[in-house]
């Protein structure tokens, strides 16, 4: 395949013109086949990498369900995300561990939709005083030996898990789950600078949404979001829905932090894609109007979101980030800071061929290529 005519995203000079080409699932320097794309007014993508979301179309990753999560790759794919690392809720282990069966069973199927390229423990290794929507009951101390069997169940699947190193054995836990080859992430905690300092020197590389389930910058106390900016190889969470975070504070992290660091989530639930209502969630019941989730009976606790990261990158455009940054932020980031972005995340010959074609004006999506193959146009 060839596709012309558009401007393509580059991750040293923003939007070129040139053409993008592809023989089989790789980009390449020439075409493989005689099939052409016109992209004429349009901005060709790397596909969209989520490392943080629990649901979309009525079906969560926590109910550990193979139809379920076929549906939401498959949702996910036809939004421009091709590749997912789903996010667990805070439950026991017994049903952690059918997640984590559940998501190695779907990559080992193969089945279609976005690409399952790990998944995402948000939970139960959290503080109680800032488990923000997440169930309390399920909450549990910093395990490695229950982190372990987890791996192990979901078949090495687990890429990403959240802790908060202020609680017993956090700090220690930070180290195993590195040397395991884990990505360490702090959030639902209230770590104050030096513990978090301590945690990113031990190896967390991650911050779960930024100043979301943390303590504020206080300008004598800048706590975790302090400690993330000063250690430089830690990337940030941002869910950019309009809900979670002003636009102010969106265009100030993409300054303090810079683009390289930055990563878009959605953090999106089971009522994406889905009317306003209640669902269930995590043992609780969350309560949607518009753009807007909280848990039942606590509307000043939002839940999650009900946008798409597609729709985050449009946000983040409107908010003002270039939209070269907001590009970089939900593909080629995301990607590295999972490591795959060997893989993904950027328009290189070699590269898996997984790419959007957006309209220049709306940023509406024209077409969808996955692996070289045409799904969506």
């Amino acid at each position: 395949m060839r596709v012309t005519g558009g401007q393509v995203f580059d991750l040293e000079q923003g939007f070129v013109t040139r053409d993008v080409c592809t023989n089989g699932a790789l980009l390449s320097a020439a075409s493989g086949d005689s099939e052409t794309l016109d992209a004429a007014g349009c901005y060709v993508i790397p596909g969209l990498v989520d490392v943080h979301f629990h649901g979309c179309v009525g079906e969560d990753f926590s109910d550990a369900t193979p139809d379920g999560l076929q549906r939401m790759a498959d949702y996910e794919l036809s939004q421009g995300v091709t590749y997912i690392c789903p996010a667990g809720m805070t439950l026991l282990e017994p049903e952690l561990t059918a997640i984590c069966k559940n998501a190695a069973a779907h990559r080992s199927k193969n089945a279609g939709g976005a690409e399952l390229v790990g998944l995402h423990l948000e939970g139960p290794f959290l503080s109680m005083a800032k488990k923000g929507a997440q169930n309390g009951d399920f909450l549990h101390a910093p395990d490695v030996a229950m982190l372990r069997r987890l791996q192990e169940a979901a078949e090495g699947c687990v890429k990403l898990v959240t802790v908060a190193p202020e609680e017993p054995g956090g700090l220690d836990f930070v180290k195993a789950a590195t040397a395991d080859g884990i990505h360490v992430s702090v959030g639902h905690t209230t770590a104050d600078y030096d513990t978090a300092s301590a945690a990113f020197a031990a190896g967390a590389d991650h911050a779960t949404h930024l100043y979301n389930g943390m303590p504020p910058l206080h300008h004598r106390d800048p706590a975790v979001i302090g400690a993330a900016s000063d250690a430089s190889h830690v990337m940030p969470e941002l869910i950019c829905d309009g809900v979670h975070i002003h636009g102010s504070v969106v265009r100030l992290t993409f300054q303090l932090f810079g683009k390289e660091r930055v990563i878009l989530i959605s953090d999106s639930l089971r009522a994406t894609g889905m009317p306003d209502g209640q669902y269930p969630f995590g043992g609780q019941e969350i309560e949607v109007h518009g753009n807007r989730a909280t848990i039942v009976g606590h509307p000043e606790t939002l839940a999650g979101s009900v946008t798409s990261l597609m729709g985050c990158l449009r946000q983040a455009v409107a908010f003002g980030i270039p939209l070269e940054d907001a590009v970089r932020a939900c593909s080629y980031n995301p990607a590295r800071s999972i490591g795959i972005e060997d893989r993904t995340g950027s328009l290189e010959e070699g590269k898996e061929a997984s790419f959007v074609l957006l309209d220049q004006d709306t940023l509406a999506i024209r077409s969808i290529v996955f692996k070289g193959a045409l799904v969506q146009q």
